[in-house]
């Protein structure tokens, strides 16, 4: 039978089948919690995703997005917070995965009541969530989430904006790549198509262009593309002409979901490599770009240069450990790469497979609290 809670305005029926399916898809992903959170004095809606906190406190950023509906952001925060354990265990750091979605329209809301209320609801949580900026947010909305809570990073004067941690650890996973595709990681002379200009693509495009490659650049906002086409020399495109685009490298650098059924065959590149979280649509499409020949650099690796700099603010890691920390993507990629080879299996599978056999061993045997806090 239905569940009836009574509302402001009479009884509101919830279906059973709809807590069912709820828990089901927790299930199947692995998710421990999720939390749906409403404050209609500041207009805050949102949801926060714990997927695990075997290795340590989930962490992960908080997103604003205008979602088409509820359905929509629930998804994403489910796939996301999942995206950000198998980050943490594949990089060998003490932390679960998490994020949280606010469900708003970034031009119009209140960031201060909102970030406020948000902050409010991390912090019932106790710490066993901790966030940090995503896309739509920035250092300065950390500071307005501190003022109702410490469990949150990225602020100014310690870890501050991870999007240039971001770009150089998806730049050195790029040079990894090319070491294994052409025998080196100079990327000189390469063409790499870069799909966002947003901080993470721009400062992307800047490394990029600092070690000679030729970058064409594309964005939903024009305004994005003219900027990083003119600062960097690059040719511009349209947003449906990126996938086409004749190049070495394609790099995914705004939302996920962007190699499917319908880019895939557009793709002329040798690898994919890039800062979004969630590139592949379905598992499918990852063995599709094998079945063709293209090196595919699991997201969740190759844009963990921001989740690394997380060091700053939870361990007081100094800039020089940071950066030690983002350059080691290039050996991480590496070592992926020689598992998918030596086991003949996808990239995405070979990353997955470690990732899940790290959570598989800190259950059998709990690591020392402070090992990693060295």
């Amino acid at each position: 039978m239905p569940d009836t809670i009574q509302g402001p305005k009479g009884c509101l029926t919830m279906s059973t089948d709809t807590h069912s399916k709820l828990f089901d898809l927790m299930t199947e992903m692995g998710h421990e919690q999720v939390l749906f959170s409403n404050d209609p004095a500041s207009g805050y809606r949102g949801i926060i995703a714990i997927h695990s906190t075997v290795l340590g406190p989930a962490v992960g950023g908080t997103r604003v997005w205008n979602y088409a509906s509820a359905d929509e952001a629930l998804i994403d925060a489910l796939r996301l917070s999942r995206g950000m354990t198998y980050k943490c265990a594949v990089a060998g750091l003490p932390w679960g995965g998490g994020k949280s979605i606010v469900i708003a329209d970034n031009r119009t809301m209140d960031r201060e009541k909102v970030f406020r209320a948000h902050g409010r609801f991390v912090e019932r949580l106790g710490g066993r969530y901790v966030t940090a900026e995503d896309v739509g947010t920035s250092p300065a909305d950390m500071e307005l989430i501190a003022l109702e809570t410490s469990h949150v990073g990225g602020l100014a004067g310690k870890g501050g904006d991870p999007s240039p941690w971001t770009a150089l650890g998806v730049f050195r996973a790029m040079q990894a790549a090319a070491k294994y595709r052409w025998g080196s990681d100079d990327l000189g002379g390469k063409r790499v198509a870069i799909q966002g200009c947003g901080n993470v693509g721009y400062n992307l495009a800047k490394e990029l262009n600092a070690a000679g490659a030729e970058l064409i650049v594309s964005d939903v906002d024009p305004q994005k593309t003219k900027r990083a086409a003119e600062a960097f020399k690059a040719t511009a495109v349209s947003p449906e002409e990126i996938y086409s685009a004749d190049a070495d490298v394609f790099a995914p650098c705004a939302l996920g979901a962007t190699i499917n059924d319908q880019t895939i065959p557009q793709l002329k590149v040798s690898i994919v490599c890039g800062a979004a979280n969630n590139q592949l649509l379905e598992d499918r499409h990852g063995d599709e770009l094998e079945e063709r020949s293209i090196i595919y650099v699991p997201d969740y690796v190759a844009n963990s240069g921001g989740v690394l700099s997380g060091g700053a603010d939870l361990f007081g890691w100094s800039e020089g450990k940071v950066r030690t920390a983002v350059l080691g993507i290039y050996d991480t990629v590496l070592s992926i790469f020689a598992i998918a080879e030596r086991e003949a299996i996808a990239t995405y599978r070979a990353s997955d497979g470690l990732a899940e056999q790290r959570l598989r061993d800190q259950v059998k045997a709990p690591l020392a609290s402070d090992q990693h806090a060295r």
